[in-house]
């Protein structure tokens, strides 16, 4: 990846991470763990990745998106107005009565979401079936799934991965959101989620374990999927829930956290310091 390309990633992804503070303080409160851990590969695969038109959001050459971890939906939509599928004033409405932007993702409610999120472990089941079905379709369009890591406890999951790897689907790329944390607490000590990478090969997959806050590992682990055929992809991201939302960094209970008006000033005033964008 070239450095120009690296600084407006970067630079793209400070300016998601701001408006998805902004988004959830305008509710008050959501899901924010979770949404900023996934900021990175949201802004690498819409900022440099897939194939989209935000003029046409079902564009049936389209490559897809689908965000099993649908509750981060707040990064997601961030990404999607800045890109123009929406009015940025959107932003705004997040959860609140007769609004576009639900808190987890709905596919009749908002252009650009491919699939709506379910009970966890229905969306990895879906990318698979929508890459099943392009491939009847002869289409080369790739589909994306995020799939959360206490998510990954759910048997949906590991049989929607044995059906991939059955079907050698390669133009399905998932990622999992490896950040140790889920409702209930820490991932090891509800049910660790250890070797991964190993158990995803078992099903046949190609996987790769990477630092999901580097552009530079993203990027080298999808080339190298997209290299890879008749196998599906895993990439397994190691990241840090709440990662840029400075108050709930580090802390246990940061999956859905409160996030006043105030707060969040506070927050995005801490972040740009931190990055050094003031």
């Amino acid at each position: 990846m070239d450095q120009q390309t690296l600084k407006m990633l970067k630079k793209e992804a400070l300016d998601t991470r701001i408006k998805t503070i902004g988004c959830i303080s305008s509710f008050g409160s959501g899901h924010i763990g979770g949404a900023m851990s996934i900021v990175e590969v949201l802004t690498y695969l819409y900022y440099k990745e897939m194939r989209i038109d935000a003029d046409d959001p079902a564009w049936k050459d389209r490559d897809r998106l689908v965000l099993s971890k649908g509750h981060s939906g707040p990064s997601l939509y961030a990404t999607l107005a800045k890109k123009g599928f929406f009015p940025m004033e959107w932003l705004k409405t997040l959860n609140k009565g007769g609004t576009n932007l639900p808190s987890h993702v709905d596919m009749t409610k908002t252009p650009g979401i491919d699939f709506t999120a379910g009970s966890l472990g229905q969306g990895i089941s879906a990318a698979v079936g929508i890459a099943l079905g392009l491939r009847v379709q002869n289409s080369d369009a790739y589909v994306y799934s995020i799939v959360g890591d206490g998510e990954s406890q759910e048997g949906e999951v590991w049989e929607a991965a044995e059906l991939a790897g059955a079907q050698s689907l390669d133009h399905l790329i998932a990622f999992t959101d490896l950040n140790g944390q889920q409702l209930d607490g820490y991932t090891e000590d509800i049910i660790p989620m250890h070797h991964l990478k190993e158990r995803y090969e078992t099903f046949g997959w190609d996987s790769y374990e990477i630092n999901g806050h580097s552009f530079e590992e993203i990027d080298e682990a999808v080339s190298k999927a997209k290299s890879v055929k008749g196998k599906p992809h895993m990439i397994i991201m190691h990241t840090h829930k709440s990662q840029g939302y400075i108050p709930g960094e580090g802390i246990k209970a940061n999956h859905s956290m409160t996030v006043s008006l105030e707060k969040a000033e506070e927050a995005i005033r801490a972040l740009k310091e931190r990055e050094g964008a003031v």
